[in-house]
């Protein structure tokens, strides 16, 4: 028996999605406001996470349930090692950890391939098909903020190995409907997908504390700086 999971994730993620993009961080980063600070601890996070779903989703091949959606042209850690070594150089390895946030994502992810694996197909839908929804528009945003040129240190928005992002779309949502499981699973999956969300939620939330700190010092540095100007200009008056 297959079911329509691939309207029932969209119809039942709608209200997280919404929520997602409304958390601080997101809401400022569609708005052109992001430092290479933050971005790179979000690459940062981002690595570990895709890193323990790749690595779960690449030993279920076989799994009737999630084999299918295990397309490798959406595996995102490569390209997140390439930015990584970007923005911190060949030794990136030894000088990033995950934050809180991110390692309890891992952790869900390491629980889920365990325990049920078939929810990480929740897990997969939230991330990648968002990644490839919104990628380019996403990379146009960040370069332009961060005043970078070309694909280095954004390599993370970019799918080399798919060629029409639309096709592939209507590819996958197709393949998620033809999944071999039952309603009581479809169920199951969306509570995963929605919980997938909120630990994105947790990371961005995160995330926003040190874009806050970030612009911050910024704002502080221009007013320190306009004090001394005009203390200077008073004095000379």
């Amino acid at each position: 028996m297959s079911v329509a999971l691939a309207a029932q994730l969209r119809e039942g993620t709608k209200k997280s999605h919404t929520m997602a993009e409304n958390t601080g961080f997101v809401s400022c980063f569609l708005k052109g406001v992001v430092d290479k600070g933050s971005y790179r601890k979000l690459v940062t996070d981002l690595y570990f996470v895709y890193t323990a779903m790749e690595e779960e989703i690449g030993k279920l091949e076989d799994h009737p349930v999630v084999g299918p959606v295990a397309m490798e042209q959406l595996n995102r850690r490569e390209s997140l090692e390439q930015d990584l070594t970007y923005y911190f150089g060949e030794g990136w390895k030894e000088q990033i950890q995950p934050s809180p946030s991110a390692a309890a994502y891992v952790e869900r992810i390491h629980a889920v391939a365990k325990e049920s694996p078939e929810l990480l197909v929740g897990h997969h839908y939230t991330r990648y098909l968002g990644d490839l929804s919104g990628g380019q528009i996403l990379k146009n945003i960040a370069q332009k903020a961060m005043n970078m040129k070309g694909d280095d240190g954004l390599r993370f928005y970019v799918f080399e190995d798919i060629a029409d992002e639309k096709a592939f779309k209507t590819t996958y949502r197709a393949t998620m409907d033809e999944l071999p499981i039952d309603q009581a699973t479809a169920d199951r999956i969306v509570e995963e997908a929605n919980h997938a969300f909120h630990l994105n939620m947790n990371m961005f939330k995160e995330l926003e504390g040190n874009l806050v700190a970030a612009i911050g010092k910024v704002l502080f540095g221009f007013l320190t700086r306009r004090e001394r100007t005009g203390s200077t200009e008073a004095a000379a008056a």
